[in-house]
């Protein structure tokens, strides 16, 4: 066999074409999910919905996500990659019109939740897509970086963009932004992009699809339950039901001969750490976020406005950090190369364990950068592990757990880190004579509540939430940093994947030895 036969093709002007096209809905979904926060004032205004038709306008689209991404992953597999993200694409756009138009919470729900089934076919199918156009593993590392540049840049925008349609717009004017990106992927897609699918992919199992969504749906709805309402009957019931059902899904999956999930893919320690890696970092990150914005604003005491632009130098952090990531990984081991980044973010987690209530923002905000910044190399190489790990036709069902991991992390982080947090915060606030006594519940009640005293009773309130919300924040820190030691650990002794410019392929996984043949894949232009 010929040394050219074996070298990858590199990608042209047209695949870097696709991948602009493939990061709009990247940049469009991170928009939305800061965007929709920032309205809910206005929604409440404008609907006057009930507190649980709000909670699920807010919940209903991140539930959908996390539940269909791994049916839209296989499902891309079988009926064409290109196909299902054009579909979404158009199923987006609509179910976005008819959420700028709704006239009652009823139908904002609704529509929220074909955006979430709709969201969820275009994730794993961008990925997917992504490493079916770039075979070579140094363009791919790039091409992976460009797609996590996109949605830390959406994170960034989100607040600005969102406040400024707001300031100016009415509510409905956040979602009108999924219509022209959406569009725009509909007319450019056909020509840019190329369709994959596989082959000899089976029939779709429709009972796992229901298992699926039986076990993930219920999961992360204990999960946010606790997060808002802390530990209870319902909320714990839900996850003990949830991860039964997931137990039978598995047994389901080695039972057929075309399964939902190919259960063959965690026969690779390499994907495996890279998987656990990104769900624990995740977690840190989904309970760090949560609690670093409440601090910018309740204890900082900076409007939402000023708090979305201090958090900005976090997200130009990530953005730098994903985009010199695969530079770094041509010289060095990819592995080596994400440790170097944890080791990063746990020193920003130690500036957060050691912040003080009363001077902290400028350390808050340093220590929320440094974190960030460790963990675009993690995001950016780590998901091409785990996706490129997989064979091509794989490529899908890979996409969905890289994003399925993320998105359970980040319920976890905010259900767990986000108790632990009001724990801290219950037992050490000193609520005076004379409060009421939801003061002592969370630190929006406290601040709500020293409002409406007086003298030493509203600043000794005052001074003791902070105080205490502050020793959460510091606990989180201190957790998040023995969390990203422990991952750099992890990553640098089990993945030894080469450098990419070594001329090997570091999606490549040695310790997964391929079963049979390697089923067809169909490349169409």
């Amino acid at each position: 066999m010929s040394t050219h036969a074996e070298t990858p093709l590199l990608a042209g002007p047209r695949e870097w074409l696709g991948l602009a096209v493939l990061a709009l809905p990247t940049l469009l979904l991170s928009i939305d999910v800061s965007v929709l926060h920032l309205a809910v004032p206005h929604i409440s205004q404008g609907l006057d919905p009930s507190a649980s038709q709000m909670l699920w306008i807010i919940d209903i689209y991140g539930f959908l996500i996390a539940g269909f991404l791994v049916t839209m992953g296989t499902l891309g597999d079988r009926i064409g990659r290109r196909k299902l993200l054009l579909i979404g694409a158009a199923a987006f756009g609509l179910a976005s019109l008819a959420a700028v138009f709704a006239d009652d919470p009823t139908t904002l729900i609704a529509a929220r939740a074909a955006m979430g089934i709709a969201g969820a076919t275009l994730m794993p199918s961008t990925l997917a897509l992504i490493i079916n156009m770039f075979a070579d593993a140094r363009q791919r590392g790039v091409a992976i970086a460009v797609w996590v540049t996109m949605f830390s840049v959406g994170i960034a925008l989100g607040p600005v963009v969102g406040g400024a349609m707001l300031e100016y717009f009415w509510w409905g004017s956040v979602f009108l932004l999924g219509v022209p990106i959406m569009a725009l992927l509909l007319v450019a897609g056909p020509v840019l992009l190329p369709e994959y699918r596989d082959e000899e992919a089976g029939r779709l199992d429709l009972p796992s699809v229901l298992l699926s969504l039986a076990a993930i749906l219920p999961v992360i709805y204990g999960l946010k339950e606790i997060a808002n309402d802390g530990v209870g009957p319902v909320p714990l019931g839900t996850l003990v039901v949830g991860l039964v059902l997931g137990v039978v899904f598995i047994r389901r999956q080695r039972t057929l001969e075309s399964p939902l999930l190919d259960l063959g893919l965690f026969r690779s320690r390499t994907f495996r750490t890279a998987l656990v890696t990104l769900l624990l970092s995740m977690l840190v990150a989904g309970g760090t976020y949560l609690t670093v914005t409440q601090f910018l604003q309740l204890v900082g005491g900076l409007s939402p406005m000023k708090a979305g632009l201090y958090l900005l130098p976090a997200a130009f952090a990530l953005i730098v950090t994903a985009v010199v990531s695969p530079m770094a990984a041509a010289r060095f081991r990819p592995a080596h190369v994400v440790a170097v980044g944890l080791v990063l973010s746990a020193l920003g987690h130690l500036l957060l364990s050691t912040a003080d209530s009363s001077s902290g923002i400028a350390q808050v905000v340093t220590g929320f950068a440094l974190v960030y910044a460790g963990g675009g190399p993690l995001i950016a190489l780590g998901t091409d592990i785990v996706v490129g790990s997989a064979q091509p036709e794989q490529a899908g069902s890979a996409a969905a757990l890289s994003e399925t991991s993320t998105e359970l992390g980040m319920a976890l982080g905010v259900a767990l880190l986000g108790s632990l947090g009001t724990a801290v915060f219950r037992s050490g606030v000193d609520v005076p004579a004379g409060a009421p006594q939801d003061a002592g519940h969370t630190l929006t009640g406290a601040v709500e509540a020293a409002q409406r005293l007086s003298g030493d009773a509203a600043t000794t309130l005052l001074a003791s939430a902070k105080e205490a919300f502050t020793d959460g924040l510091n606990l989180i820190g201190g957790i998040g940093a023995a969390t990203a030691l422990a991952s750099a650990v992890l990553v640098a002794v089990v993945i030894k994947l080469p450098a990419t410019g070594s001329g090997a392929d570091p999606a490549a996984a040695p310790d997964a030895p391929a079963e049979g043949s390697v089923p067809a894949v169909n490349v169409e232009a």
